[in-house]
């Protein structure tokens, strides 16, 4: 079990092998776009799984990936893990080693913030669905996973509002870090693969968060902040990877 170094959060959460959970202490109202437990709905945990790592352009799920079905595979985690319902799963390439944890605080409305950030599946909005899978591709962390719990108490309307920002918010980074899809091209948006859950409180009550609110200023500040700390561990662990997989090929080459 393991906790990475952060500032002081309300937010309990832990790590159990390879999944990050967080325990919102009770069931809050959550809107994800989860693979399992997606969708308007309640929650007491979230969970974020780290997998192996699918080559570039590499299908999503099914019989030729080790977990298949993603909904059904994260709830046999859930399972292991002593959790039976009340809980939405995400799963990650990105080392749990790599998570970014923010908080920020204004005016007695708080925001917390837990990201994994890997962009070799970026992509540009727009760009065909399907594409070759480039020769040689490697199996790489690809995915951007953005999890958000506040204590302000969203109305419906709000939390769609606040996945709304948080994807400006998101892009605006990747965009200032000239971020290029995996085929090349500049300007990526996203990745092919992200996924985002925003958890309500049982605070003040907000029916708008918007970006001219400071709900809104909160979630893109965080956001923001959130990616691009999360660009720079993913450059880190590709630089460290890459050196790690040369000394390996040197090691092997010293042996013949």
């Amino acid at each position: 079990m393991g906790r990475p170094p952060t500032a002081r959060l309300v937010t309990r959460y832990r790590i159990e092998g390879q999944t990050l959970i967080i325990d919102l202490r009770a069931r809050r109202r959550v809107l994800s776009s989860a693979p399992r437990g997606g969708g308007l709905g309640r929650a007491r945990y979230i969970l974020n799984h780290q997998v192996r790592a699918n080559p570039i352009g590499a299908p999503s799920g099914g019989p030729s990936l080790p977990w298949g079905d993603p909904a059904r595979y994260l709830g046999r985690v859930a399972k292991g893990l002593g959790l039976r319902q009340d809980y939405v799963g995400l799963m990650t390439a990105v080392s749990l080693k790599q998570v970014v944890v923010l908080r920020q605080e204004r005016a007695g409305i708080w925001l917390e913030g837990f990201f994994t950030v890997g962009v070799s599946n970026a992509v540009r909005a727009g760009e065909p669905a399907t594409v070759s899978k480039p020769d040689g591709a490697r199996p790489t962390p690809g995915t951007i996973n953005i999890i958000l719990l506040t204590n302000a108490r969203l109305a419906a309307s709000a939390l769609v509002e606040a996945v709304q920002v948080a994807t400006e918010s998101k892009t605006a980074a990747l965009l200032a870090a000239e971020v290029r899809s995996w085929t090349g091209r500049p300007g990526a948006t996203g990745t092919g693969t992200d996924a985002i859950v925003v958890a309500s409180g049982e605070g003040p009550a907000l029916r708008h968060c918007g970006t001219h609110t400071e709900m809104g200023e909160l979630i893109a500040r965080v956001v923001t902040r959130g990616v691009r700390e999360g660009l720079v561990r993913s450059k880190r662990w590709s630089r460290r990877e890459a050196t790690r997989r040369r000394g390996r090929r040197y090691r092997v080459c010293s042996l013949r």
